[in-house]
Formats: C-alpha cells, sequence, structure tokens
C-alpha cells in the first residue's frame, strides 16, 4: 500500500514461502515508477527476511519489531475488510474465500482516500 500515490498492490498466492515472496517482489517492483523507491515494510516471518531473496533494487525491506503489529498498516487492512467485508458470511470452499477477499480489496482500495487514511502516520512521512 502506498499512502502517497493512495494505492495498493496485491497478489493472491497459493502459498507463503520464500519462492511466492521473491514472486511478489518482482511483480511489486514492476508498478513502482521509474525513479521512485518503495519501502516495504515486513514481519518477521522466515520467508520476507531470508538471504535467499533477491530484492529488486527499487525496494527496501524495512523489518519490524516482533510482535509489533500495531505498527504493521496491512494488519489495520485486514480489520477492515474483515470487520467491513468479511464478517458473519459462510463460505462454501476455498475459492469463494478467495473471490470474496479479492472483491473486499478491489472495493476497498477503489475508495478514494481509503488507503491513505488507513496507512498515513503522524510521525512518519517519507514523502517530505
Amino acid at each position: 500500500m502506498c499512502p502517497e500515490r493512495d494505492s495498493g498492490f496485491s497478489l493472491i498466492l497459493p502459498d507463503k514461502n520464500t519462492v511466492m515472496m521473491q514472486l511478489f517482489l518482482a511483480e511489486l517492483s514492476q508498478t513502482i515508477p521509474d525513479g521512485k523507491h518503495a519501502v516495504l515494510i515486513i514481519d518477521q516471518a522466515g520467508w520476507h527476511s531470508t538471504p535467499k531473496l533477491l530484492i529488486p533494487k527499487n525496494i527496501t525491506l524495512f523489518p519490524l519489531p516482533p510482535y509489533s503489529p500495531e505498527l504493521n498498516s496491512i494488519e489495520q487492512l485486514w480489520r477492515e475488510l474483515k470487520q467491513g467485508w468479511l464478517s458473519n458470511r459462510c463460505f462454501e470452499n476455498y475459492e469463494d474465500i478467495v473471490e470474496a477477499v479479492t472483491q473486499a480489496w478491489n472495493e476497498f482500495v477503489a475508495i478514494p482516500g481509503a488507503i491513505k487514511r488507513l496507512c498515513s502516520r503522524s510521525w512518519i512521512n517519507l514523502a517530505a
């Protein structure tokens, strides 16, 4: 999520591991405008910080301290999606869950100012 551009990028991947993280980084890198650099906030998941990752030149990984989900705006996004779009529903199968999450994500990122509101912090301003 980029509060400066009020935009988000996501992939639905079949697993959470180093191979999938590498794919995510490569795809994310392609969305970053020329001359810009992205700082990707990551938690302490092993596949986020393995030395096997090849980090694109236009991305810097910024690891958070352990047990600090309140610092990770993606956690607030998931809370918002769960409360606003995904709660109190029953799903028939995995594909229905994926479809619901995809729809929720697309609807959320289409709301003008939603990402900026969710991701902006008074103690950080990378655009300055």
